[in-house]
């Protein structure tokens, strides 16, 4: 089911599509394929929704450096001086991060409207990039396919074929708060990772591993988010 949610200065109309299943309800933009909000029941029966992003399109229009909720490419986070080289040949980017590229650029997809059509407990988004967009070699042709599951779980699966070759990497950048509201520092966390890979004062990684151990950076037993321990790692910037 979708409704209008809005339209754009260049009169493109944004749709806002509803999938719902097993008590959740998600909504998704065709503008930047956006997860607007998910409303999911607690353990007694209360609805909150859980991801953050605004009531209306001009929130997201006054508002885009966050990127909340948006499908983020044609390259997720920064590519290093807003360059790479492919092939023996350098492609330069679009500098919208300092002297990064940043998510794309600055006209990523997160900025674009999507085509959309149902699917079966959901709904699929697609676009082509053409060759050169915001820098980026080879004609892409994207989808996105958003579903619902038996499990009420929210699925992502994304699917890119190009021309040419090109980088690509793809990702939904959704922020989450599982109370609805307030501060998300309390929610217990996990990570099962021992190593991450440090960064400079710009966030490109140096290309080393180092280890989490002693570090805030440590979630390998469930601990609360918003918690630390110190130290004088050179890289402990959030």
């Amino acid at each position: 089911m979708s409704e209008l949610f809005g339209t754009l200065l260049d009169g493109a109309a944004v749709r806002r599509w509803t999938l719902e299943r097993g008590g959740v309800r998600v909504r998704v933009l065709s503008y930047g394929g956006i997860v607007q909000s998910a409303e999911v029941p607690d353990r007694d029966g209360r609805t909150a929704d859980v991801v953050l992003g605004f009531d209306g399109l001009d929130g997201y229009l006054a508002h885009p450096e966050p990127y909340f909720g948006a499908l983020v490419g044609r390259y997720a986070n920064r590519i290093a001086g807003g360059r790479f080289s492919l092939d023996g040949r350098e492609y330069r980017l679009a500098r919208n991060n300092g002297p990064n590229s940043l998510h794309g650029g600055e006209r990523g997809f997160d900025k674009r409207v999507w085509e959309a059509e149902p699917v079966e407990h959901g709904v699929r988004l697609s676009r082509v990039s053409p060759d050169g967009e915001e820098g980026f070699p080879g004609r892409l042709e994207i989808s996105v396919t958003y579903t619902l599951g038996a499990d009420a779980a929210l699925r992502i699966a994304y699917e890119a074929v190009t021309d040419a070759p090109t980088v690509v990497n793809l990702t939904n950048h959704s922020y989450w708060n599982l109370a609805g509201s307030g501060n998300a520092g309390g929610h217990a966390l996990r990570i099962a990772a021992s190593r991450l890979t440090p960064v400079d004062g710009n966030l490109i990684p140096s290309g080393a591993f180092d280890d989490v151990s002693g570090t805030r950076f440590d979630f390998r037993r469930p601990r609360k988010a918003g918690s630390g321990t110190t130290t004088t790692s050179p890289w402990t910037r959030g």
